[in-house]
């Protein structure tokens, strides 16, 4: 992802130090899949962010829970601070729900309803359900629809219709921060390839994609970035899987390797 984004000189690049992939299945621990390594990887966020003391953060890699460390730093920094969160999913699941993959558990978290051994890595005071605006939401899981209902969250389900510029600009207005997490999976895996619904070998939790084309992103994106003070955004799920299939075929080949 760092050839994707502009260079820019201004911005340095703080890398975290996560465990590499050793070809071994994790542990489910605690209703959390590798949970050890997910906790380590926040841990060493928060270090970075906190020696660095930056204004801003843009955080691009990983999956959807390397928002929590980021948001939640922001979260102290400013005051009213509003998230906007283009997803297909809620993420806001829990470990009593049977699905152990903490991406899914980060804005709950957030709000302060995550696992304990993730919402206690928070060093700031949890997000309001009306600090939350849903871009690109899909149907629901049942679980995940009574928790929206029962924590106050206003949503739409955006199967047909995507909430409009408007939303989001009268959304703005109320924040004088934004915090802004773009999951890649927003986008249909029809039109865009680099994420995980469009890898026909992969199961979840039995959710599906995004609905949203990239004109659509792009424009929901300029609507955002042109009119509020964006703090914090998150580039999270990136998943190249042509690129990946392009570079085994390769690496299996003698004139590449010799």
């Amino acid at each position: 992802m760092s050839h994707i984004l502009s260079q820019n000189n201004n911005q340095p690049v703080v890398n975290v130090e996560i465990s590499p992939p050793d070809g071994k299945e994790k542990r489910v621990i605690d209703g959390i899949y590798g949970k050890n390594e997910v906790i380590s990887g926040i841990k060493n966020a928060i270090e970075k962010i906190e020696k660095e003391n930056p204004d801003k953060i843009i955080t691009i890699g990983g999956n959807c829970i390397v928002s929590l460390a980021p948001f939640d730093y922001l979260h102290g920094k400013y005051d009213n601070v509003g998230i906007i969160w283009i997803d297909a999913h809620p993420d806001v699941s829990t470990v009593k729900n049977g699905y152990p993959n903490a991406h899914a558990m980060v804005l709950g978290s957030l709000m302060g309803y995550g696992d304990k051994s993730l919402s206690d890595l928070m060093k700031n005071k949890y997000f309001q359900s009306d600090e939350i605006l849903y871009v690109g939401l899909q149907d629901l899981h049942d679980y995940q629809r009574q928790f929206l209902d029962e924590a106050g969250v206003n949503y739409k389900i955006q199967t047909n219709e995507f909430v409009s510029d408007q939303d989001i600009l009268s959304f703005i207005k109320k924040h004088e921060n934004i915090l802004v997490h773009f999951d890649v999976d927003v986008l249909d895996e029809k039109l865009f390839h680099s994420t995980y619904f469009a890898n026909d070998e992969l199961t979840g939790d039995g959710s599906g994609g995004g609905k949203m084309t990239f004109d659509q992103l792009e424009r929901t994106l300029h609507c955002i970035t042109e009119n509020a003070n964006v703090v914090g955004f998150t580039i999270a799920e990136y998943l190249p899987f042509d690129e990946y299939k392009l570079y085994k075929m390769f690496s299996q080949m003698n004139m590449f390797t010799e």
